[in-house]
């Protein structure tokens, strides 16, 4: 198995609900600013808007940081606004919601599941020049924390920002940060 990590993302052009309205979003969007790309199994499921309302929940403070969310699943768009408009949950969503009905993206992120026509859990954070430079694929059975993206998220950022500093397990901003080294060899 390859790894996607520090591969750009591919060209790619999509349809999404976005504002109350659908939108056609591509590879060009990404430029310049971080994303998150945030797959998930299939609208109007049981796991899926647990994940995208705690997302939801923490939209704002991700922009805050100059990062957008994406979240993709292989509906389409008019699914996506039918969903949207039935659950309170996925109300609550003010980013864009991908459509990938053919499983591009799917694929090219490798979190496709060709017999069921779906996509794994998976996340991506992309840099502002469109590498990823994280990804966590999981089993659908299992739903992620948001925080816990928001907290790695905060990590990329402040590494991207400060060449030679490594952030430790759990580290959150303000924190001490570590500068590999000969002088911390066995001494951690």
């Amino acid at each position: 198995m390859n790894t996607l990590i520090n591969t750009k993302v591919p060209d790619f052009k999509v349809q999404a609900y976005h504002g109350d309205a659908f939108k056609t979003v591509t590879n060009a969007d990404l430029k310049g600013k971080w994303s998150i790309f945030f797959f998930y199994p299939a609208d109007f499921t049981f796991v899926c808007p647990t994940e995208l309302g705690d997302l939801a929940d923490k939209y704002s403070a991700l922009k805050e940081m100059g990062v957008e969310v994406y979240s993709v699943s292989t509906d389409t768009h008019f699914v996506h606004k039918a969903w949207h408009d039935a659950s309170e949950t996925i109300k609550k969503i003010k980013y864009p919601m991908l459509a990938d009905p053919t499983g591009y993206l799917s694929r090219a992120f490798g979190v496709y599941i060709e017999e069921e026509g779906l996509a794994y859990r998976g996340t991506f954070l992309v840099d502002p020049d469109g590498k990823i430079k994280m990804a966590e694929v999981q089993d659908n059975a299992v739903g992620r924390n948001a925080d816990e993206l928001v907290r790695k998220t905060q990590a990329a950022l402040f590494v991207a920002s400060h060449p030679g500093e490594v952030c430790p397990a759990k580290w959150r901003p303000g924190e001490k940060t570590l500068k590999p080294g000969l002088n911390l060899v066995g001494k951690i």
